[in-house]
């Protein structure tokens, strides 16, 4: 059967050939086509009953049979799959043309950089050979000695003082422009590829980050399916895109040549931690367009050396300096941009605590947070303009986009607590370990769309918030925020979350504060709304499903919805923030609805390697002191040297109050932190010594100094007791004991001393036995894993094992925590001593155990 053409292709006023089964063509007038094209963007694949039912209702076609309607059809199908291949065909060859294009020119500009290097490194093998010549010869292009090489990738000639006027500002401009390109397309900064940011057509862009310069830096070069003038006016609004920007302010704008100008810019953003002061940046940033057709904006800070006015005092920020960055835009033919971006900074490091210190000289904190960024969200608006991004919960991606803003602002005014926005700190308890904050600008909360007499009762109220900083060693952030994410009952209380919950509804509940839940909450439902490009970030409902055990738990007997934004669950984003930031929302989510953000931020301490304090753990008090006082105390590592990873944890958490109530609820707010941090550092615990690939789950011993202070005791106190060794080792080095003590074959558990006691610690061979975790141990009881029998035993011999330190208990039956029966051959109990020789615990070792 022959091929046809549809009318359109063929153009308007030409008839299409169709085959009849006589042999003769019969062809569709224009206006048949038009009606058939009309039909097939409504439904590209009618039925029988819809071709035949077209034929009645057109009668421009009552003349085709309906065979011949649905061979029509079957070729307009077929000949749009083959436009939108050849299509796709299309696009992907001109993204390679010009990723090819890109990755040529980086190949040029490394084979500088390597003829510079053997030049330079020709040069010293020169001076070190000939001591005599004189150093002070400045006749060669480029005179390098062992001191003056950070100076040479990061030149920075002292600038003629300049005045505030148009002239001085276009000559600070055009010296920025001429640095950044040599940044961006030059050598004038050492770049190193970074770790797991290959080149390809599928990936977001080449990533590199400085090596040994001043300041950190980091460079991105990509692709985008955006004009240069769209990316620019993307670029340019900061805000937008930089979630750490808490402002911009342009004061001044003076037009330049070329059809650009000259901008005078004051941007604060907010601190990553509670633990530091937040910067700001006083810059020039000047736009213009070069004579190959790309456009350039570049920026850098205004300070005494370059020249120009002084920018606006802010006592509560660190005035941090922006060494020339930018970003050089071109056209790419056949439609898109290619992009540089360099983001250069002084972030004034020595200004924060020493264990902080990594957050402000890692440059690939850098690039994840600004330059990876820009280039993402890039993508992210391109994809969106083309429909490649499907919608979540019917809304439109730029609604859902703020969404995700409005989480992260929200979390991050939290964290900060300006004084400005109305924060002011509340009185402690006597113990600094928790922070209350409190807020009484109901816009604070609302807005200023928002009407708050529906929450704020006419005694009055506002927001309080109870946040803590911690520091955590060999836990990935990636790891610890998916299990906060997928376990939300590990730590969350679900009297808390139905407060919170009620506290945005018109009639919320009145209770004194939050009481404590008579009910429980039920499976948690995750319904995905939108993520981005890479799946680096996704914005999500959750509904926990409410269960009460009476009428007064209305509340709890509701399901409750949080608005959830997760990020940084890439275990391989080297750099990356993990996130999880979540605000209670009612049903009707509507897109105005007030937000009031909690949650937990995670950020990786990258050491430097040749930093003393990269191998070693310090005490969060000693750590969080400046200057010589602080000390240290080294611990065994139980990783390699190459593997010490160190991260801070911030936590937030945010409540609605009413001034009669302000007390109760910050109490509440300050124990349920503390209870938060608690579980969080269980967590933490069970998934240290995992490493970044693995699961969590990973069955490996726990590696922090308190287990292998436990397995010490437990060592000890068994030899006191019986006098026979736990472990028939010669070495009794703390590291041998814990993993002797995981790998034992007879099932080796902890309880507490309690009334009614709890396991604290368990081997790997007792985990088996009880079929738990290390993170669910905690939730078993003695009672419940002992049978009648060997509850009446335990019983007996008890005041034996606290007089004597050490008991035998007979053969028995325990019981797993899915309820499976356990025989075990005997079960050895002996009292735990610590350094003072008090009780700490009961130890537990079943022998010959196997599940009956």
């Amino acid at each position: 059967m022959a091929m046809v053409v549809s009318g359109k292709e063929a153009g308007k006023g030409q008839q299409q050939a169709v085959p009849m089964e006589t042999g003769k063509y019969v062809r569709y007038t224009p206006e048949q086509v038009d009606a058939l094209e009309r039909v097939y963007n409504e439904c590209p694949k009618p039925s029988s009953l819809k071709r035949q039912q077209l034929i009645r209702e057109c009668p421009i076609l009552s003349n085709i049979e309906p065979k011949q309607i649905k061979v029509w059809f079957q070729n307009r199908r077929c000949r749009e799959k083959q436009r939108n291949e050849a299509s796709r065909l299309q696009t992907v060859n001109r993204k390679l043309t010009a990723m090819n294009k890109l990755l040529m020119e980086e190949n040029d500009r490394l084979q500088k950089q390597v003829s510079q290097l053997v030049y330079e490194n020709g040069y010293m093998r020169h001076q070190l050979h000939n001591p005599s010549v004189a150093t002070t010869d400045t006749s060669c292009e480029s005179v390098v000695t062992s001191g003056q090489h950070h100076h040479q990738q990061n030149p920075t000639p002292p600038h003629p003082q300049r005045d505030a006027n148009p002239a001085g500002l276009l000559a600070i401009a055009e010296e920025t422009v001429a640095e950044f390109l040599s940044k961006a397309t030059g050598t004038a900064v050492d770049w190193v590829q970074m770790v797991g940011m290959k080149p390809g057509p599928d990936s977001i862009g080449i990533i590199a980050v400085s090596h040994n310069c001043s300041g950190v830096a980091a460079r991105a070069c990509g692709l985008v399916s955006l004009e240069p003038t769209k990316v620019a006016e993307i670029l340019k609004d900061r805000p937008s895109w930089y979630r750490d920007c808490r402002s911009l302010d342009v004061l001044t704008v003076i037009p330049a040549g070329n059809g650009g100008n000259i901008e005078l810019i004051y941007m604060q953003t907010y601190a990553p931690t509670t633990l530091a002061v937040a910067r700001d940046f006083w810059t020039l940033r000047y736009s213009t367009a070069l004579e190959d057709g790309s456009l350039v904006i570049c920026e850098r800070s205004l300070t005494p050396a370059t020249g120009g006015p002084a920018g606006p005092p802010a006592p509560n920020f660190v005035r941090a300096e922006m060494l020339p960055s930018g970003y050089l835009i071109r056209p790419c033919e056949g439609g898109g941009s290619m992009i540089h971006i360099v983001d250069h900074v002084d972030l004034d490091p020595w200004s924060v605590p020493e264990v902080l210190r990594p957050l402000y000289e890692s440059p690939k904190i850098l690039a994840q947070k600004t330059t990876i960024a820009a280039l993402r969200h890039l993508t992210q608006i391109a994809q969106e303009i083309s429909g490649e991004v499907p919608y979540g919960g019917g809304r439109q991606p730029a609604v859902l986009r703020a969404f995700s803003q409005r989480l992260s602002r929200g979390f991050n005014d939290a964290v900060n607590g300006f004084s400005d926005d109305g924060w002011s700190l509340l009185g402690s308890d006597g113990v600094e370990d928790v922070t209350i904050a409190i807020n009484s600008s109901p816009n604070k909360l609302l807005g200023s769309h928002a009407n708050p007499s529906a929450l704020y009762s006419t005694l009055g109220g506002g927001i309080l918030c109870a946040k803590a900083s911690m520091l955590l060693q060999n836990v990935p952030p990636a790891i610890l925020v998916r299990f906060l994410r997928e376990h939300r009952s590990e730590w969350a209380d679900c009297g808390v979350d139905a407060y919170s919950a009620a506290s945005l509804r018109a009639n919320p509940y009145a209770v004194p504060g939050v009481r404590a839940s008579t009910g429980f909450l039920g499976s948690q439902v995750i319904l995905p709304l939108a993520h981005t490009a890479e799946h680096e970030e996704f914005l999500e409902v959750i509904r926990l499903e409410g269960h009460g055990f009476n009428q007064d738990d209305v509340i709890l007997s509701r399901d409750m919805y949080m608005l959830q934004l997760c990020s940084g669950v890439e275990e391989n984003a080297v750099g990356a923030c993990a996130q999880l930031v979540f605000a209670p929302i009612d049903e009707s989510f509507d897109d105005d609805l007030p937000l009031l953000p909690s949650g937990f931020r995670i950020i990786p301490l990258d050491p430097k390697t040749d930093s003393p304090a990269a191998t070693r753990t310090l005490d969060l008090a000693s750590m969080l002191e400046i200057g010589s006082g602080a000390t240290a105390r080294s611990v065994n590592e139980t990783a390699s040297s190459t593997y010490n990873l160190r991260s801070v944890l911030t936590i937030a958490f945010q409540f609605t109050y009413e001034n009669h109530l302000r007390d109760n609820v910050a109490a509440i707010a300050r124990q349920y932190v503390r209870s938060v941090v608690t579980s969080v550092q269980r967590v933490a615990m069970a998934i240290a010594p995992s490493r970044p690939g693995c699961q969590i789950g990973v069955k490996h011993p726990p590696g922090s100094p308190e287990a292998h202070t436990l397995a010490q005791w437990i060592s000890r106190s068994y030899r006191a007791h019986t006098g026979v060794e736990l472990f028939q080792v010669d070495s009794q080095a703390n590291d041998s004991l814990l993993k002797l003590l995981w790998h034992h074959p007879d099932a080796i558990v902890c309880c507490s001393l309690k009334a009614s006691p709890v396991f604290t610690f368990s081997n790997q061979a007792g985990l088996d036995m009880l079929e738990t975790t290390l993170i669910a141990l905690q939730d078993l009881t003695l009672e419940k894993i002992l049978d009648d029998n060997g509850r009446k035993v335990l019983c007996s011999e008890f005041p034996k094992i606290m007089q004597q330190g050490f008991s035998y208990l007979p053969a028995g039956i325990s019981l797993s925590s899915m309820g499976r029966p356990v025989s075990y051959e005997q079960a050895a109990t002996w009292k735990v001593l610590n350094e003072e020789d008090s009780p700490h615990c009961l130890a537990f070792m079943f022998v010959n155990w196997s599940f009956v």
